[in-house]
């Protein structure tokens, strides 16, 4: 297998990838945040109908802003990730064989083996490559020809790495 492909200088393809990049880990903190909130405002209900509802105030409301700001959390950094990025808007492309994938952007490259890839998740545009527990790249596959992102499915499913 080799494929080869251009990734266009687009300002936006930074952030979109930096929000792929970073969307796995940063949806944990939603998580956490719904229910540091959720609990929060279940102790200031359950404080306040049995009377020491001024004592625990305090601790309760820290818990909902906590909560909301752990919410929060991850949209802030996508939209940050987003602006910041999009000065780095240079001409890249990638080079796939069986035995590794390698990257081009500017004048920059590297490139990760198959051998260390451990799964491959799917998002609208991207594959998310993740070596151990981390992801470390993505493979654009709107860039891709049809035959060439199929090829390179059908790999990646043949080696068990492909995860929702």
């Amino acid at each position: 297998m080799r494929i080869r492909f251009d990734v266009p200088a687009d300002p936006g393809y930074p952030g979109r990838v930096a929000a792929a990049l970073s969307s796995a880990q940063l949806r944990k903190y939603s998580l956490v945040g719904a229910v540091l909130a959720a609990v929060g405002a279940l102790g200031l209900v359950v404080s306040s109908g049995f009377g020491w509802g001024e004592q625990t105030l305090s601790v309760w409301l820290t818990m909902v802003l906590g909560g909301l700001l752990a919410m929060l959390y991850w949209p802030w950094l996508r939209w940050r990730a987003r602006r910041r990025s999009s000065g780095y808007a240079v001409e890249g492309g990638y080079d796939i064989t069986d035995d590794n994938i390698m990257m081009r952007s500017g004048s920059e490259s590297g490139g990760i083996a198959w051998d260390g890839v451990t799964q491959v998740r799917t998002t609208p545009e991207f594959w998310v490559v993740y070596v151990g527990r981390m992801p470390a790249t993505v493979i654009p596959r709107r860039l891709m020809s049809a035959g060439d992102a199929e090829t390179l499915r059908a790999f990646m499913a043949d080696r068990g790495l492909l995860r929702p």
